[in-house]
């Protein structure tokens, strides 16, 4: 066809029109023109346009559905150290104590406005001289104090939210249910590799001097790239991350004083902020 007139029928049949005329034979059947819901519906997949509905599973809505996480907030506490409870039968149980210090809901994220639904919690109780304009003008939009520690809680919808305010008690949590406790352990500063790591260490005589508590060798010369191999166990800062402790069972709650008894040890010195939630591993608590 020559040059000109497909420029004449371009104008007046549109390009897809004139594609399909110029077609070859052999492919006249085979092959379409381009379009993106015609196509996904003829090839039988979801098409990729928001109008049909589907879920793209690369998109930040399909990852949200496939996270994991609990159907309530968690609230945040005070480590104050451990006790021991004795049950009916007389079993002795060791406990940690974690005390509830006006816990306030200071603020909700939705999907529409952040693309996730959490609460933002604080704890405690601060001087407002001490906190900057944009702080006190968020706290003040929220009809609460000023917090001395904010953490934020991520729920799996928008039943787990609560409005600005709500004071969370101990009773928020049940005895018996079980709960994920995070804090950040103690920070045992600069260690050595027998105690950081637990290593041996060298022989105490028969030749050695004065290297009983070092490490040793740390690599090979020339048949392992004369060099450190990344991960290697090595002397460092030991201790000040953030731990995690799940399925720990919450003992008793006395309201009274704002304090929740879990079964077990707790990372973290006294007086370390703790986080508590729901267990992520286990059926959440039946609400009566």
């Amino acid at each position: 066809m020559e040059p000109r007139l497909i420029c004449g029928l371009q104008r007046c049949m549109g390009p897809s029109a004139i594609a399909a005329s110029v077609r070859p034979p052999h492919l006249a059947r085979t092959a379409r023109a381009f379009g993106t819901t015609p196509a996904a519906a003829a090839l039988g997949r979801p098409s990729q346009e928001k109008t049909t509905g589907y879920l793209l599973e690369s998109s930040k809505a399909a990852a949200l559905l496939r996270k994991q996480l609990p159907t309530r907030t968690g609230a945040l506490a005070i480590k104050q150290g451990m006790s021991a409870i004795y049950t009916p039968t007389g079993k002795r149980i060791a406990v940690t104590v974690l005390q509830l210090d006006r816990v306030q809901v200071t603020a909700v994220k939705t999907v529409k406005d952040h693309d996730y639904w959490a609460l933002q919690v604080g704890l405690g109780l601060r001087n407002a001289r001490n906190i900057s304009k944009p702080m006190l003008g968020h706290f003040y939009a929220c009809g609460v104090s000023p917090k001395k520690v904010l953490h934020e809680f991520r729920v799996s919808g928008e039943a787990g939210l609560l409005p600005p305010g709500t004071i969370i008690t101990p009773d928020h949590f049940i005895e018996g249910q079980h709960v994920d406790v995070r804090a950040d352990c103690k920070g045992k500063g600069f260690a050595g590799g027998m105690k950081r790591h637990g290593f041996k260490g060298q022989p105490a005589s028969h030749g050695n001097s004065l290297a009983h508590r070092i490490m040793g060798s740390s690599g090979q010369s020339q048949g392992g790239g004369s060099r450190v191999l990344p991960g290697k166990k090595m002397p460092g800062r030991m201790g000040g991350q953030q731990v995690t402790i799940q399925n720990l069972k919450v003992v008793q709650v006395v309201k009274d004083l704002g304090l929740v008894l879990v079964a077990g040890a707790v990372p973290g010195p006294n007086g370390a902020v703790v986080q508590i939630q729901d267990a992520l591993k286990l059926p959440p608590p039946i609400l009566s």
